[in-house]
């Protein structure tokens, strides 16, 4: 059944080959090619020397840390970043030639003009005020001024330095989110890389490209923003028609001829499809293009336009290029230890993939996360270190004194009968059976606390995944099976609880010998706990991510169930200077 594809025309589809060539060779080619396109190619000309006074109007500029002319004039974040760049050239202007831009330059205005092909807005690099600035220098004018050259050669200098953190970092510091990513680490000497890869380089284009994340994911993405960017122009966004009641297969709706049009679009009908181009009857083919559709999106595919389905399709396609952005932003955060065989966890989309050396799916299953409004999961990297099966769940206090003190206060013996007991702070047994006045007042003051005992009704089932981290968050095994068939799986208290436990342990310790299935379910099934070290430790991604485009080029989104995306829209439209 055919599926909105990401490509450069439609239908919506990702070429075989170039999906294996991303994922077979995406980091490594990303890495050969910055190694060859960075190599400048040396200019002849010298920069363009400044009188005193120009020097004087530099220097003004540079200690203000503001261009009024700029479309966001305050670059203080980047102040820094500029006194040094111009200090390595003494004080000229690298991106003027004789009173002329240099080509260098006139082609890192191209690419600021085509920011919006990558998640970004070409007028926070002041899109469209370059063709001004161009004027005011030769050829374009006969007596160009020196202030002239000044502001243009600054203001190229502030949105290039932006551009390129923007498109290798992101524009806000994650950690503004007390997110636990950290970007320092991939930050660039922007002095440094203007000076020895972009000023004088013979193909900027090709530099810059190599800025970009180098992961797969995210270089789909950018293909389905193409997408939609063109859909956006071609569909009018007219809402379809309000419904009284659930529209079924069968049933007669005034809005099929709209409705056909946006499946067809969007890739979820078949262009072919045997549709009448007036008709009322909600039926055949248009019923599976819903289907098709409300897959996407993570709801229960069946075909039904619920008030639910109706506002789905009803989303502007605007709305869903702001996702695609928003989602890039976050791609732009990753660690480079990503390409390490990681497991990744998507919080908005419930589900968990683990990735082999060559960055192909070798596991996936649905996933429980954090309740939203009060147990989100956090959104963070660390490296999966131990698995311990027939694990003890340790209930931390405000678990313990929310949810089971007051059971405990009505019924003595309720932990007993649960499977819990009462542990000091060596994890030593004070009781598994009645709770004495004495002993709940202790749980109250938090000196005691409460575990639960290694078994199949264990709330972490029978085996856990462990990535120390400052979240206190896990994976783990859990005896609540029912949950992984529903469409939304927001349930747990903040840690993660995954659909095929003994297949997430045997993949994590493929490289542990004798470690196969039938040892993993005899340890799960055993009488006693037992921790395993990893023999190579695992990256784990837990990230917040509402589109998804598979490798099938399928493009999915999904509900913005912590919030996170309006949080980070809120930011952006405050502009520069961002949280860093």
């Amino acid at each position: 059944m055919k599926q909105s594809r990401i490509s450069n025309g439609f239908p919506l589809m990702l070429p075989l080959a170039a999906i294996a060539l991303l994922w077979g060779h995406g980091i490594g080619s990303a890495r050969r090619a910055r190694t060859q396109s960075e190599t400048p190619a040396k200019s002849a000309e010298p920069s363009q020397q400044l009188s005193l006074e120009g020097q004087a109007s530099l220097h003004a500029i540079l200690q203000a840390g503001n261009l009024p002319d700029l479309h966001w004039p305050d670059f203080s974040e980047y102040d820094k970043h500029v006194q040094k760049f111009y200090e390595s050239y003494g004080y000229s202007l690298p991106w003027v030639r004789e009173m002329e831009p240099t080509a260098q330059a006139q082609q890192v205005i191209a690419l600021l003009l085509q920011a919006e092909q990558k998640g970004l807005s070409a007028e926070d690099y002041d899109g469209r005020r370059w063709g001004d600035r161009l004027a005011k220098l030769k050829p374009a004018a006969t007596q160009p001024s020196e202030a002239g050259a000044v502001g243009f050669d600054v203001a190229l200098t502030v949105c290039v330095m932006r551009y390129i953190s923007d498109l290798h970092i992101g524009k806000v510091n994650p950690k503004h989110f007390e997110f636990g990513l950290d970007v320092e680490a991939k930050k660039y000497n922007l002095p440094e890389f203007l000076k020895e890869h972009v000023v004088d380089a013979s193909d900027v284009a090709g530099v810059l490209a190599q800025v970009e994340p180098p992961y797969p994911g995210y270089r789909r993405t950018i293909q389905a923003l193409h997408t939609y960017l063109k859909l956006e122009k071609e569909y009018d966004g007219k809402p379809l028609p309000a419904i009284q009641k659930t529209i079924a297969p069968g049933d007669s709706y005034p809005g099929v001829p709209q409705l056909t049009r946006l499946l067809r679009l969007v890739g979820d009908l078949l262009a072919d499809a045997n549709v009448a181009a007036d008709g009322t009857a909600y039926q055949g083919p248009l019923v599976d293009a819903v289907k098709n559709f409300q897959r996407r999106l993570g709801r229960d595919p069946d075909g039904r336009i619920t008030a639910q389905t109706l506002a789905d399709l009803n989303v502007p396609i605007t709305s869903r290029v702001r996702q695609m952005q928003l989602t890039l932003e976050r791609w732009r955060w990753l660690p480079l230890s990503y390409q390490k065989s990681p497991i990744v966890a998507n919080i908005p989309e419930f589900h968990l993939r683990a990735y082999d050396e060559n960055f192909k799916i070798a596991l996936q299953m649905n996933v429980v996360v954090g309740k939203a409004y009060g147990h989100d999961t956090p959104v963070f990297s660390d490296t999966m270190e131990y698995v311990i099966f027939r694990p003890y769940w340790s209930v931390p206090y405000p678990i313990a004194k929310a949810e089971f003190l007051p059971h405990i206060a009505r019924d003595p013996d309720y932990l007993a009968k649960k499977g819990f007991e009462v542990v000091d702070s060596r994890q030593e047994a004070v009781t598994s059976g009645t709770v004495t006045s004495e002993v709940l007042e202790q749980l109250r003051a938090g000196k005691l606390f409460i575990r639960q005992t290694p078994g199949p009704r264990n709330s972490l089932g029978l085996v856990k995944f462990i990535f120390p981290n400052n979240f206190n968050v896990y994976m783990h095994d859990t005896p609540e099976q029912v949950f992984f068939s529903k469409s939304r799986r927001d349930f747990s208290h903040g840690c993660i609880r995954v659909e095929r436990p003994a297949d997430l342990a045997v993949w994590v310790l493929r490289d542990n010998p004798g470690w196969n299935m039938d040892r993993v379910r005899a340890a799960m099934n055993g009488d006693t706990t037992q921790q395993v070290n990893l023999a190579h430790p695992i990256p784990v991604l837990i990230v917040y991510a509402t589109v998804i485009v598979t490798e099938d080029g399928i493009v999915h989104f999904y509900d913005d169930i912590y919030g996170h995306d309006v949080a980070l829209e809120k930011v952006l439209e405050k502009g520069y200077p961002y949280p860093g």
